[in-house]
């Protein structure tokens, strides 16, 4: 979809698109999809540089699997996440760039 298009305030996918901001509404959930943003991962990895333990990552994996944003491949015993997408990314990273205006931080904007 083009970032330009209009889409109608009546679409159907408003409902669901609250439910993207629901489940990005986790620090430990964004941060996974920083994490992620460099490549696919294993649990333990993944748990080791968000912070938390390997079982709380686990959940919230499989919350973010459910929701359609990581995939996995499993190699032997290992499970390894990956962003289904670019799309969670994109959403992370404009959120923190609007935090960054919001404190006063951000660099300005060519118009």
């Amino acid at each position: 979809m083009d970032a330009d298009m209009q889409i109608d305030v009546e679409s159907p996918y408003v409902e669901l698109a609250v439910e993207v901001f629901s489940m990005l509404a986790d620090a430990t959930r964004v941060r996974l999809i920083l994490a992620l943003g460099g490549g696919e991962m294993p649990v333990n990895a993944l748990a080791e540089r968000v912070g938390k333990s390997a079982a709380a990552v686990s959940q919230h994996l499989a919350k973010m699997r459910l929701g359609g944003m990581v995939a996995t491949r499993q190699e032997g015993t290992k499970v390894y996440y990956r962003l289904q997408n670019d799309h969670a990314r994109q959403l992370v990273m404009d959120a923190i760039h609007q935090a960054e205006h919001a404190l006063g931080t951000a660099p300005g904007h060519l118009s």
